[in-house]
């Protein structure tokens, strides 16, 4: 297995951490969330340069890196929607995890017609908007559990925590809305594959 898709792997494997890590929420955790966050978000940068500088980009790594990130960012947004205060509302996550698992399920559908389908700048834009909403709300998470044990008189800092939870609402609501845009955008143009896709038999 090549470096690259070993970095991939990982970045699985932080998703699932950083989730119980948010779930649990005590002061370290969501700390040690914020931290692997950037670590995870970071990885899918570096793998990618690894891979064509080392031209070991594989078929698994074309598949398996654009699954990684939406794992990180399904696991981050559905631990967010367990606590109550941040007043997430589910419906915008299930938008999110429609949006993703419909087009991973699109590249499974050019995988089998010997395809691979490469990022479009409609996703990169959507990834970019769903990490920045998911660093700014673990950045309130962590202002939240600061302020609980470190009790600061700064007015700005406890209006940003009073007002956190319909600050990430609001976030929640706009990244859903760009991802299903985005969703609808990789549908339209690869309507030729899932034509195909529907109009096959079975040998």
């Amino acid at each position: 297995m090549t470096l690259a898709n070993r970095i991939t792997l990982m970045r699985i494997l932080l998703s699932l951490i950083i989730f119980f890590l948010i779930f649990y929420r005590s002061f370290w955790s969501v700390i040690i969330a914020f931290i692997l966050l950037t670590v995870a978000s970071i990885s899918d940068y570096v793998d990618g340069v690894i891979a064509r500088r080392t031209r070991t980009t594989t078929r698994f790594g074309a598949i398996v890196d654009p699954l990684a990130d939406k794992i990180l960012i399904m696991s981050t947004f559905l631990a967010f929607a367990s606590i109550r205060d941040l007043t997430i509302p589910l419906w915008a996550v299930f938008i999110i995890l429609l949006r993703e698992f419909t087009i991973s399920t699109l590249r499974v559908l050019a995988a089998l017609n010997g395809e691979v389908m490469k990022a479009e700048a409609a996703g990169k834009f959507k990834t970019a908007v769903q990490l920045t909403s998911a660093f700014i709300i673990m950045a309130l998470l962590v202002l939240k559990a600061w302020l609980r044990k470190h009790p600061i008189d700064l007015d700005w800092l406890i209006w940003l925590s009073g007002h956190s939870g319909q600050i990430s609402h609001n976030l929640t609501v706009i990244t859903a809305l760009i991802t299903f845009i985005s969703g609808i955008i990789y549908l339209y143009n690869h309507r030729e594959l899932i034509r195909k896709s529907w109009s096959e038999k079975k040998a």
